[in-house]
């Protein structure tokens, strides 16, 4: 474990929890989804540190063991705080793996910064290329009412948000693709969550545009996602990044929730460690 210092601001020193397993791999940096942190990746970083990578999670402003600023909670910041990680840590040649919101840090990173540092990307189950429906953006899967729906609600009543959309998020067409444990696991994780930067982080993987950042994706990328999943829909999303992308390949899970990555860990692991090695 290690603490990178993402900004210096009005608001001090925002640190990040950030864990690294070290070693002389490749590196790939794995981003959480909303309102998740790093340990949402306990599946992943083992299966990725025995095939011979250097794995690093960090936890999102305003998220599990990092700072939790009153502010800050752009996509232009998030991206920020990303090359602030790669900056201290020293990082290149490396894969960002951007899981749901943590897909649209990946897009934006590269919009921003470009590819001087990565060598790929994974879109896992993310939110890009744009999820608020409009007039420009047909396609989009969520409507404005959905959007305030749920900030009403975790706005009014936090756990139990918290605990209907863990069912969601592992569920399809209502069955419930991994334990009662697991689940609760992740229920814990959102607990850690600061309310402010969870409404904020809402609103903007909910409202930021990505179209753009997307054609700035010029390295190999990866889209996967389950084809069942109900919180940010394939068709609405995956699939549209991966024709966005002209340089990408696509793995769809079938039977898939949105935290597929959990549900069919063995099969994730899988797919994205086939494609590091290409």
């Amino acid at each position: 474990m290690t603490a990178v210092t993402a900004h210096h601001g009005l608001f001090g020193n925002i640190k990040l929890h950030v864990d690294d397993t070290g070693g002389t791999g490749r590196p790939v940096v794995l981003i959480h989804g909303w309102p998740l942190s790093g340990e949402s990746f306990r599946n992943q970083v083992p299966a990725l540190q025995e095939a011979g990578y250097r794995v690093i999670t960090y936890d999102r402003r305003g998220f599990g063991r990092s700072d939790k600023p009153p502010a800050g909670y752009n996509y232009d910041v998030l991206a920020e705080d990303l090359q602030k990680v790669l900056e201290q840590l020293e990082l290149s040649d490396a894969t960002l793996v951007g899981f749901s919101m943590g897909g649209g840090e990946v897009a934006r990173y590269l919009g921003i910064y470009g590819a001087g540092r990565i060598r790929s990307v994974v879109f896992a189950s993310a939110v890009p290329p744009y999820l608020m429906q409009s007039v420009d953006n047909p396609d989009g899967p969520l409507t404005r009412e959905q959007a305030d729906g749920m900030a009403r609600d975790l706005a009014e009543d936090e756990a139990a948000f918290y605990d209907a959309f863990t069912r969601d998020f592992f569920s399809v067409g209502g069955d419930l693709k991994v334990s009662e444990v697991q689940r609760k696991e992740a229920v814990a994780l959102c607990g850690q969550a600061d309310r402010k930067a969870a409404l904020a982080c809402m609103a903007a993987f909910g409202e930021t545009d990505f179209r753009g950042d997307l054609e700035e994706v010029t390295v190999p990328a990866l889209v996967i996602h389950g084809d069942g999943d109900a919180t940010v829909p394939y068709e609405g999303s995956g699939d549209r990044t991966h024709a966005a992308l002209a340089d990408s390949e696509v793995h769809v899970i079938r039977g898939g929730p949105h935290g597929c990555n959990v549900s069919h860990a063995d099969e994730w692991n899988r797919a994205v460690i086939d494609f590091l090695a290409r």
